[in-house]
This record gives structure tokens, C-alpha cells and sequence, in this order.
């Protein structure tokens, strides 16, 4: 009979899968897409917003500015997605920026871009749940209240999906993403149809004006808030470089496939984000920072949000309240939540890379029972949930935060690819080879001087803002990930073998320890006995005169020859006057090894187990630090522990039985 929490995991997670069917998790094209596009895709959704509610701060006076600042983010996204391409064939293996900064331009800068892509993976699931939410609220605004535990509901789900493993989740994602991708489309034609046909849409804020907060901006000004709204748009760009530090995921050929992906998701995001900006200016889209900017909203606009940008798009082209419009809602969404996953599955990655190079604990290297990586996931779905509680799940609040990460993780990235290829063409001597080598460093050069500018100036626009913290956040990853190596360093140092280790211990003293004469006591001493030690000796702590009388008349009853030694406790204490005890016996004979004997009793209840053993656990704790010493456990089991033990046999065997029958074994019914 499975236990509940073992029958809560297998339905959360699903049945253990074997380690030699990693394989089979890898991914074709058309499932790998919407895993790894989630992120760049969705991006868009919010994109072309962002450019606008920036540019709001002049009023209506900026909005000219929007399809340039558009232009610079498309240019920017193809750019970047030509530069990951060269990564993914140059570095099959996996593990992106980080895997390109470490080998070329050291350790330290690979740390840098660790700690930026750990932050940027945590704020895109943040980000993306609290714009999911938010389209949400956008079709019902009763929801408002409700806006941080909806997220964190969403963030559980997310990570429960991803737990069954990456191909499970990417199913279950691949429908969302697609439905994304054909609502935009639809979205965008029968808009552009409609302005053909002399009937373009309208948006629902196209009679707002909007209040200026810096009106008559010339000169320094103009360009800062260009910049600004610049370096807001180029949130298009986040999750473009998800496919280069997840190649291994993909079917063979792997860097081929990838690469293929890749374009496709380029292609997609700049199509997508190209017509929303478009049909955003035709349709005049106001969206501002504070509701209460927009001259003439309808309603409290203290407690009423304004319609995000898609919602008023959806509603000019199809009609608010219509069908297309509530599937183009939940799509979005939907796509938002999701873009979550492409966090979910490049964070898990990177740290499983980090452990195995020990700047992560080891913990996140290893494979849960479908094979996903599940203290990563873990970790993740925790960071976000912390964000997102601090922030109330509010975009707007955390908007300032991204950016940066993926920004520093670009720019090292791309450096290092340029002195990839200057390593290449210094000993390739093939033309065609060095030819392509040089478009290649030609490419990742203009992409790092483009992403370094962009870095630049999100770190000047948006630094007071909150990406301060990202700042500060990034460095501390930094030193925490270089003291965790230093300490795996240190340790494996420690534990080199010496030739002094082989030389075997002068005498071997057993101590049993006992508080009274009964049935594990006896275990205890009968199994010390069969290790044969050069002495073997009986303490107990004398505490209550009448209860060591008792112990030395059974003793002496049972005619134990294995001698009682009694340590006086005045105060009362158990674990300092053994201890002092052993420390003397260590002192005597330095060379000697004192083996401590502890019975210890096995239960088959939880809350019994703050019944038993805590005298034991403390010894146990102190005695670990303590050199020359070896402690080794006795264990008795209860009633309660055997109905318990018999219970987990008769699951095992079924399960044993179960996984025979999978892989053609034949099983005798009588075994079961």
C-alpha cells in the first residue's frame, strides 16, 4: 500500500523513469519550440507596451517617436538571434553565455554571467506570471484583489508540470504557444485587411489625451527618455538565448536543429512585435504608467487597471466581448504564464552545469524521477514566489528589474565569441573555413557592441529605478558561487588520501552505551562483541541513584561479563560526562579508536520519533565532532516500525513486479 505522500508525489510528478531512457526525453523541432520560445515570444506581448507607457511622459507629444524606437529593438532582436546561432554551433554542448564567457574570457566573467542569467531566469518567471495575471484581469477586473495569490498558484503549477520532466511539460505547452502565435497573426492580418478595406481599427483609448508629466522635452531630455523607452522595448529580447544553453535537449543533430529553432523564434518574434507596434500606432493605443494620466478613462481610475495593449487591439479588430477576443486573452495569457517554462528549464540546466563544476551545490546536479532537474526547478519556483510576494505580482514594479541580467549575459557572450573566432582563424588554415569564421566574428563583434550600448543604457535609465538591485544582486551570486568552490576546493584537498591513513589503529575500545538492561541494550552489546574490538566496555551515566542500582543488579542477574563502567553525573547531564570520558581515553592512547555503540529505537510513526532517541541524536551530534571517534547506531524496531517495514515491502515488491511486467519479465503471482 502506497503511503500519502508517496501517492501525492507520483501523482504530482508521475512514475519514476529509468536512466537509461534519458534519451528518449529529447526533443523534436516542432516540441522544442515552445519550449524554448515561450519566453522570446511572450516578450512581445508586453513589448511594444512598455515603449509606450515610457514614451507617455511627454503626453502625446513623444508618441512619433514609437515606430523608431520599434525599428531599433527589431534590428537589435535579428542581431542578437544571428549571434546565438554562431554559439549554438560552435558550443553543441550546452550551457550559452555562461559556457561561451568561462572558456574565453575566464572564470570570473563566466561567474558574472552566471549570477546575470540566475537573476534574469528568476525575474522572467516573476514577470512573466504577474503579465499573465495581468491580461487576465484585463478580461476580468473583479480579479484585481486577488492578483499575488493567483500568481503564486501559478508559479506551483508551473513547477509541478515542469517536475514531470522537460517533453512532458513541453506537450503541455505546445498548444498555448501556437494558439499565441495564430491569435497575434490573425490579429495582426484582419487589421492590416481592415485598413486596406478603408475601415482600420480603433482603440478603445484612442479619445484619451494623456496628462504630461515633462511637457516641451528637447535636447539631453528627449534623448534620455528615447533611450528609456528604448531600453524598455528591448524586453522583446529576453529568453532569445534559451535555445544556445539548452542544445543537449534537442534530437540529433542537435546544434542543427537548434539553430533552426532558434531562427524560427527570431523570425516569429520580430514578425509578431513588428505588427503590434504597427497596428498599436494605427489603432492610437494610449497606455500610460498611472491610470489616472489617461484624460477621460472611464471609471475609478484609482482602482480600475487600464486594458493592456493586446486587449485593446483585440477588441478594435474583433469587437470587445467578441470570441476572438476571449481566445486572444486566455492565448496571451497563456503564453505569459508559460514563457515561465523556458525559466523552468534554462535555470535547472545552467545550475545543474555550475554544481557539477562545484560553484553550485551538488544537490542541483542531480536527476529527479523523470529525469528533470528537480532542485533547480525547486529553487526557482522559491526565488520567484519571493519576488513576486515582494512585489505584490505588480509588472510595472518589476519591469525594472529585467533587462539588465540578460543584457550583461549578451555582452560577455558575444566578447567571448569574437575571441572564440580570433583563436579559430590563428590555427585554421582552410579558406572556406577561415571565411566563415570571419563572418562569424564580424556578427558576435556587431552584436556585442549593440547589446554592450543597450547594457549601458538600461544600467543609466533604469538604475533608479530598481535594477540597482540587480546590480548589487549579481556580485553577491558572484562571491557566494566562488566561496562555494573554494570550500569544495578545501575540502577535496582535505580529503586526498594520505599514506598515514593507511596504517592501521594501534587497539580498537568499544563503549557501549546503556541507561537500563533491556532487549535493544542487548543488541547493542551482542553486536559490539561480534566486531571483536581489543576492549569492550559497558558506560551508563549515573543520574538517579535508585535507577543505576537497578541497572547493576540486572547486571549482575543476568551475568553480563562484559564489564559496566558508571560515570557520575552531578549536574545531571549525559552528553558532557561521556564525552570527557572519551576525550580521556583518547588522551591515554592518542593512537587508539574509540567505536561508540548507541541502541537506538526504529519507529513507524512520525510524531513517536519526539518520543525516543533525542538523548541519542544529541550524543550522536557532538560525538561527529569529535576526532578518533566512530559512532555506529544499533537500530530496534518497535511494532509500530515493523507493520510500517512490511508495508513498504509488500509496495516494493509490487512495484518491482510492475516494472518486470513493463520490460517483459515473467512474475510469479505467489512472490507478490
Amino acid at each position: 500500500m502506497t503511503s500519502v505522500p508517496g501517492l501525492t508525489k507520483r501523482l504530482i510528478v508521475g512514475r519514476p523513469v529509468r536512466s537509461d531512457r534519458l534519451g528518449h526525453t529529447l526533443l523534436p523541432k516542432w516540441l522544442a519550440l515552445p519550449i524554448f520560445a515561450s519566453d522570446a515570444l511572450s516578450s512581445v506581448a508586453y513589448a511594444t507596451q512598455e515603449i509606450l507607457r515610457v514614451l507617455a511622459v511627454g503626453g502625446l507629444a513623444l508618441l512619433y517617436l514609437t515606430p523608431w524606437v520599434a525599428l531599433g529593438v527589431v534590428v537589435l532582436l535579428g542581431v542578437v538571434a544571428i549571434s546565438y546561432q554562431q554559439v549554438v554551433h560552435a558550443y553543441p554542448g550546452g550551457g550559452g553565455s555562461y559556457e561561451v564567457a568561462s572558456r574565453n574570457l575566464g572564470p570570473l566573467a563566466g561567474l558574472v554571467v552566471a549570477g546575470a542569467l540566475m537573476v534574469d531566469y528568476t525575474l522572467t518567471v516573476a514577470v512573466s506570471v504577474a503579465s499573465g495575471i495581468d491580461n487576465v484581469i484585463s478580461a476580468a477586473p473583479a480579479l484585481n484583489p486577488y492578483r499575488a495569490p493567483i500568481a503564486l498558484a501559478t508559479v506551483l503549477v508551473l513547477a509541478s508540470v515542469n517536475l514531470r520532466g522537460v517533453r512532458e511539460s513541453g506537450k503541455a505547452f505546445a498548444i498555448p504557444t501556437y494558439a499565441f502565435i495564430a491569435g497575434i497573426v490573425a490579429t495582426i492580418v484582419v487589421g492590416a485587411l481592415r485598413y486596406l478595406n478603408g475601415h482600420p481599427p480603433v482603440a478603445e483609448s484612442a479619445r484619451y489625451t494623456i496628462a504630461p508629466h515633462a511637457a516641451g522635452l528637447a535636447g539631453l531630455a528627449l534623448v534620455f527618455v528615447t533611450l528609456r523607452a528604448f531600453s524598455s522595448g528591448c524586453t522583446a529580447l529576453t529568453g532569445i538565448e534559451a535555445v544556445s544553453n539548452g542544445v543537449p535537449a534537442f534530437r540529433r543533430p542537435n546544434s542543427r536543429n537548434a539553430s533552426i529553432t532558434l531562427g524560427l523564434i527570431g523570425v516569429i518574434a520580430i514578425v509578431m512585435f513588428g505588427g503590434i507596434t504597427l497596428l498599436a500606432i494605427g489603432a492610437h493605443v494610449r497606455y500610460a504608467d498611472n491610470t489616472c494620466d489617461l484624460v477621460g478613462f472611464a471609471g475609478d481610475c484609482a482602482a480600475t487597471p487600464q486594458r493592456t495593449v493586446i486587449a485593446q487591439l483585440a477588441a478594435a479588430v474583433f469587437g470587445a466581448g467578441s470570441i476572438p477576443f476571449y481566445a486572444i486573452q486566455a492565448a496571451t495569457a497563456l503564453i505569459l504564464v508559460l514563457a515561465a517554462n523556458t525559466a523552468f528549464n534554462g535555470f535547472p540546466q545552467l545550475g545543474a552545469l555550475l554544481a557539477q563544476r562545484r560553484y553550485l551545490p551538488r544537490q542541483l546536479h542531480t536527476r529527479g524521477d523523470r529525469l528533470a532537474f528537480s532542485n533547480g526547478i525547486v529553487a526557482l519556483a522559491l526565488a520567484a514566489a519571493g519576488l513576486l510576494l515582494a512585489y505584490k505580482a505588480s509588472v510595472d514594479a518589476l519591469i525594472h528589474l529585467y533587462v539588465l541580467g540578460v543584457f550583461t549575459a549578451f555582452t560577455l557572450s558575444q566578447f567571448g565569441m569574437v575571441r572564440h573566432w580570433h583563436r579559430t582563424l590563428a590555427t585554421e588554415r582552410d579558406p572556406v573555413a577561415r571565411r566563415r569564421a570571419r563572418r562569424s566574428q564580424t556578427i558576435n563583434t556587431v552584436g556585442g557592441v549593440l547589446t554592450g550600448v543597450v547594457l549601458g543604457v538600461v544600467l543609466l535609465t533604469k538604475f533608479t529605478e530598481g535594477a540597482y538591485l540587480v546590480v548589487i544582486a549579481v556580485p553577491v551570486l558572484v562571491l557566494l558561487m566562488s566561496a562555494i568552490r573554494r570550500h569544495y576546493d578545501r575540502v577535496g584537498r582535505e580529503l586526498l588520501p594520505q599514506r598515514a591513513d593507511m596504517i592501521l589503529p594501534a587497539r580498537v575500545h568499544a563503549l557501549v552505551l546503556v541507561g537500563r538492561l533491556h532487549r535493544p541494550a542487548v543488541r547493542a552489546l551482542t553486536y559490539a562483541r561480534a566486531t571483536r574490538p581489543d576492549t569492550l566496555t559497558a558506560i551508563a551515566v549515573s543520574i538517579d541513584e535508585e535507577d543505576t542500582r537497578r541497572l547493576q543488579e540486572d547486571w549482575r542477574q543476568w551475568d553480563i561479563s562484559i564489564p559496566l563502567t558508571l560515570i557520575d553525573s552531578p549536574y545531571r547531564e549525559i552528553t558532557r560526562p561521556i564525552l570527557d570520558h572519551i576525550r580521556d581515553l583518547r588522551t591515554a592512547a592518542p593512537r587508539d579508536i574509540i567505536a561508540v555503540y548507541i541502541p537506538e529505537y526504529v519507529v513507524g510513526r512520525w510524531w513517536e520519533q519526539f518520543l525516543h532517541n533525542q538523548s541519542a541524536l544529541r550524543l550522536k551530534l557532538r560525538l561527529l565532532f569529535e576526532p578518533g571517534v566512530m559512532v555506529t547506531s544499533v537500530p530496534w524496531q518497535l511494532a509500530s516500525a515493523e507493520v510500517r517495514g512490511e508495508r513498504l515491502g509488500r509496495a516494493g515488491r509490487q512495484q518491482a513486479a510492475r516494472s518486470s511486467l513493463r520490460h517483459g519479465a515473467v512474475v510469479d503471482p505467489e512472490q507478490i
